[in-house]
């Protein structure tokens, strides 16, 4: 095991909304950085995920989800914490725009076992 194995923590949410609200939260800190939400289809499965980390430690949360996005963009509420995928970055002020980044290879190895899908898009 690599010493970035070692320090990398892999928290798998049940919905991707209880994903987000991690967004939410570290939106509302005093530092206000919003992480970038990943894309990859890793083992044939499509994994959502946000990249945290400190340091002493790496953070990958993740949620999979049943078909690749075909937005965009998720606009999370920072009020009611709802979300919808769009194309694009609106105008309303109590929402946040997420930026979809579609990677074709990371170094993270997911701990993905066969897993029940329990959400769609």
């Amino acid at each position: 095991m690599s010493q970035a194995e070692w320090f990398t923590t892999y928290l798998q949410y049940e919905t991707l909304k209880d994903m987000l609200s991690v967004i939410l939260y570290t939106s509302q800190s005093f530092m206000t950085i919003t992480p970038l939400l990943y894309h990859i289809t890793y083992q044939k499965n499509e994994i959502l995920f946000i990249h945290t980390g400190i340091v002493g430690g790496i953070v990958a949360h993740y949620h999979i989800i049943e078909e690749k996005p075909r937005k965009k963009f998720i606009e999370l509420n920072k009020i009611t914490g709802n979300f919808t995928f769009v194309d694009s970055i609106g105008s309303n002020t109590q929402s946040i725009y997420i930026p979809i980044v579609k990677l074709v290879k990371s170094t993270l190895a997911f701990p993905i076992d066969n897993v029940e899908l329990t959400e769609s898009l």
